[in-house]
């Protein structure tokens, strides 16, 4: 009472500044105080509804919000929106300004237009990944008269007329992608162009468009960024088209075109010495006048060329020319060599982000001048770099202080002295260790010791961990949100309970730990409320009170991999039906589920679950109808 009776002697003003200190958990203050609760439910902007029961009260209680995310939410349909817009006051539409849809599968375009409608003041949509959609829901979406940005990667039905609609009714649009939209063709981009003229960013990646599209994308005076991966049918002539035109261009991806050459992006290169980013991965040779022509981008910051071959004086070329980089990409490049590495980073000392996944010749001479070269290096990766050792690690750990992001995996030099000298980098977030089977507990407990702030670890197939370095782990780690244990089996139900401390966990991988039980994923599941991602695949000492201990504590799963698992019809169909937020589900090769028992399991989630898997075999015993059922509720089901 006391807490209360001091809150209420603070101004509303106070109060926000008070709860903007409070971090992204917010809850148990306001639970436990009506001010919190007050003040909250009047100043926050943003929203996402994780089971469509709560929507219509949270939408009453939080009525100023801005931004609406029912991306986690795949049983809105068009009977929840008409019930949600007819109930209560609807006042939170009028401010509302972004609508975020992503996967949103069982909305169609009926409820799509009333929502829209009822949101005059609407300025971005994220329809991506909403499969089935087609012109009838572009149209319901060219109602957004207001609308600047628009996501509809991968709604595989919309064609050029559908377009046409966004195109007439969205003139003021900004920021489009189109990505995998692949009944649109060059008529539909040419009417794009025509309309909508304040296009700043245009993502046509994967389209089956030509060099046409280019000559019409060429006259949009206000584009800064153009992403076209994968436009296999266009050539060094739609380049050409762009050479004169898009003068504000910062940014161009032509990544996996395969009939773009040195001297169409030459041309691009010419027309815009702007341009501060370049990603040309897996499409070209690089070429001598192509790499020259960089030093006339005196802004260039990033270079994406994954998957090329480059030579020693390519790269000392790129070292000399391209002074202000700050990421470049080498991933899988062919010809990188120590010689190389060492020349460029003479040159490029500002670099950040460098990737060289896969660059199987370099070794620790290469590694360690980029850590002497490079001292602001935040991101280094290098997978499959198996010439590395601790002497390289030492360097890194002495100069690189900011380093938060490096992949390590299949790199069998790495051991535990490495991974001592590696914890000297206590700014570490990201660290990927797959398949670096000399590291043990000693090892993980340096980083543990070291790098409080680490929130994601790979341990894939290190086989030598187990539950003493989980214990360190959890110890010294604390905020944790993703652990990959996969196949390090000398972890047993101790090392599960260790993990349980993990309170932020939210994705957790224990494939193929056969040493593993019911216990140890009952304590998981009682303590992790956040997890939402469970790998169990080949964990076959987990019965049926493992599952049933995630069917009641879980309620936060969205995804769960339990292919090879024991499970019987009756727990399967309770997990399967008390996780409400599960929207991927992998069911391969259960043993001891019946056919009846797997279809009443998938009748009990059908309408919410967004992906299955399931053994190929089954394909023609389960029941057609069912199948068709899931598959018309926006349900993608995979046969293994």
């Amino acid at each position: 009472m006391l807490s209360e009776s001091v809150f209420c002697l603070l101004t509303e003003d106070l109060l926000i500044r008070v709860l903007e200190k409070l971090g992204p958990d917010r809850k148990p203050w306001r639970l436990v105080c009506k001010e919190f609760l007050r003040v909250e439910s009047s100043t926050r902007k943003k929203i996402r509804i994780l089971r469509i029961e709560f929507l219509l009260g949270l939408l009453e209680k939080f009525c100023n919000i801005e931004t609406l995310d029912l991306s986690m939410c795949p049983r809105i349909e068009d009977g929840a929106v008409s019930v949600v817009l007819s109930q209560g006051s609807a006042s939170w539409t009028r401010g509302l300004r972004r609508l975020v849809l992503s996967r949103a599968t069982g909305l169609g375009h009926v409820g799509l237009e009333m929502l829209i409608r009822a949101c005059p003041m609407l300025e971005a949509v994220d329809v991506s990944h909403c499969w089935g959609y087609g012109d009838r829901e572009a149209a319901a979406l060219s109602c957004a008269a207001r609308l600047r940005e628009l996501n509809m990667d991968k709604c595989l039905g919309v064609t050029d007329i559908g377009l046409a609609k966004i195109a007439v009714g969205c003139g003021k649009l900004e920021r489009l992608s189109l990505k995998w939209c692949l009944e649109i063709s060059d008529l539909g981009i040419d009417l794009l162009c025509k309309k909508c003229l304040d296009l700043k960013f245009l993502d046509v990646s994967y389209l089956k468009v030509t060099s046409e599209s280019l000559r019409s994308i060429a006259s949009l005076l206000k584009l800064e960024v153009f992403v076209m991966v994968g436009c296999s049918l266009v050539d060094d002539v739609g380049l050409r088209f762009l050479e004169k035109g898009c003068p504000l261009l910062k940014a161009i991806d032509v990544s996996r075109c395969d009939c773009v050459s040195s001297s169409g992006l030459i041309s691009v290169i010419s027309g815009h010495g702007g341009l501060e980013q370049l990603d040309a991965g897996y499409c070209l040779s690089l070429s001598a006048p192509l790499v020259k022509c960089l030093e006339n981008l005196k802004q260039l910051r990033i270079i994406r060329i994954d998957g090329v071959r480059v030579s020693d004086f390519i790269l000392q070329t790129i070292g000399t020319n391209c002074k202000s980089l700050v990421e470049l990409g080498l991933s899988k490049c062919v010809g990188v060599t120590n010689k190389g590495i060492v020349q460029l980073v003479s040159g490029c000392g500002y670099l950040k982000i460098l990737d060289l996944t896969c660059c199987r010749f370099i070794s620790d001479a290469a590694i360690s001048t980029i850590a002497d070269s490079c001292p602001d290096l935040v991101c280094l990766k290098l997978e499959s770099c198996d010439m590395v050792t601790e002497n390289c690690l030492y360097q890194l750990g002495l100069n690189c202080s900011l380093l938060k992001e490096l992949d390590l995996t299949d790199c069998s030099g790495v051991d535990d002295i490495a991974l001592r000298y590696l914890s000297r980098c206590s700014e570490l977030v990201r660290l990927k260790l797959g398949l670096c089977t000399n590291i043990s507990d000693i090892g993980l407990a340096h980083i543990a010791c070291n790098c409080p702030k680490m929130t994601e670890l790979d341990l894939y197939r290190c086989v030598r961990i187990g539950d003493d370095g989980l214990a360190a782990l959890t110890s010294g780690c604390k905020g944790l949100t993703n652990l990959n244990l996969s196949y390090c089996n000398r972890i047993t139900d101790r090392g599960l309970e260790y993990i349980s401390h993990l309170g932020e966990l939210s994705d957790l991988e224990l494939r193929g730990l056969s040493n593993i039980t019911s216990i140890g994923i009952k304590a998981v599941a009682i303590s992790c409320k956040r997890l939402a991602d469970l790998d169990l695949k080949h964990c076959e000492k987990i019965d049926d009170s493992g599952f049933w201990a995630l069917a009641f504590y879980s309620q936060n799963l969205r995804q769960i991999n339990m292919s090879y698992c024991i499970v019987s019809d009756m727990v399967l169909c309770m997990l399967m039906g008390n996780l409400k937020r599960l929207q991927d589900a992998k069911l391969v090769c259960l043993s001891k589920v019946s056919v009846k028992g797997l279809e009443v399991a998938l009748r009990a989630c059908c309408g919410r679950i967004k992906k299955v898997k399931l053994q190929r075999s089954l394909r023609f015993s389960l029941s057609s109808e069912m199948l068709e059922t899931m598959h018309a509720r926006g349900c993608k089901i995979r046969w293994d």
